[in-house]
């Protein structure tokens, strides 16, 4: 058994969703900055390069992983999975029911955009731009290249961002079902970057995501990169949920260089955290 030490980051974007790097060029990034492990996060799919709950690539530890958009009775937010069985026929099922609604969005998104704009854009200008898993930052971009407007932040803020013009909200699953599924996979669940979330009550919102699945809190997160203040002080949150048992996860959100968000190396998670999460795998699957 290979023994490992160092640090991990388990959030991060490929070109299987909105991500400007493949796999192996997020390892190569990932082992030139010493990290022993790394997760792929992508929104609502899995890369087809992913055949293995965790492989070892070029000395890297690559933990297959998902980020879910879930509903938290009311409450907009994301959930990560981490150490799923990509053969696991129900999370399939899930996922696809999950692309079918960003399709039936995008096609409303950008609907919307003609209309807004005048300028003529198709789903298959914004398909082309998406390996897998269909979002707004690929719209973002066409509006870019259609000189609609100067740059993705403009596009967001102008036009696509929550409450502007053309945006759309999406379907999502409850968090409860999003947890369900993710054990199902033989996977552990933990709820993504708190601090960008709404939350009135703190304490209550917890409780709540704790009995109904939810194993892990992304506690470590570069807010003060993105420019984010955020919503609950991260501090503060490590100590609620330590109270309550959750785990501790941490990832920089890398969309790969030249996507603005190009933070691999911001966030250094212990190894130990990602051992935690191992121990946490619902039975069988360790």
């Amino acid at each position: 058994m290979i023994e490992v030490t160092g640090y991990a980051d388990l959030h991060l974007h490929t070109t299987a969703s909105d991500g400007r790097q493949t796999i192996p060029e997020l390892v190569r990034r990932a082992k030139s900055l010493s990290f022993s492990a790394i997760a792929i996060t992508d929104h609502d799919t899995l890369s087809p390069d992913l055949s293995l709950p965790v492989e070892r690539i070029w000395g890297v530890e690559v933990i297959t992983g998902i980020e879910i958009k879930a509903d938290f009775d009311g409450v907009r937010g994301e959930i990560l999975a981490y150490f799923v069985d990509p053969s696991s026929e129900r999370l399939r099922r899930f996922l696809a029911r999950m692309e079918g609604a960003r399709q039936r969005r995008m096609a409303m998104m950008i609907e919307r955009c003609r209309e807004e704009t005048g300028v003529p854009i198709g789903v298959d200008d914004v398909r082309a731009l998406a390996e897998r898993s269909i979002g707004r930052p690929h719209l973002a971009r066409i509006l870019v290249e259609k000189g609609i407007v100067k740059s993705v932040n403009e596009a967001f803020a102008d036009l696509i961002g929550d409450g502007r013009p053309c945006y759309v909200p999406i379907e999502k699953a409850s968090f409860r079902e999003v947890a369900e599924t993710i054990h199902s996979a033989g996977g552990v669940a933990s709820l993504a970057h708190p601090g960008l979330m709404k939350v009135d009550d703190w304490e209550t919102f917890l409780d709540t995501i704790k009995d109904g699945g939810v194993d892990a809190i992304e506690a470590f997160y570069p807010y003060g990169l993105a420019g984010i203040r955020p919503t609950v002080e991260p501090r503060i949150l490590v100590t609620m949920a330590d109270e309550r048992g959750f785990l501790l996860t941490g990832g920089s959100d890398d969309h790969g260089p030249g996507s603005g968000r190009g933070r691999l190396g911001s966030i250094r998670l212990p190894y130990e955290r990602v051992e935690a999460l191992k121990e946490a795998l619902p039975k069988g699957a360790r």
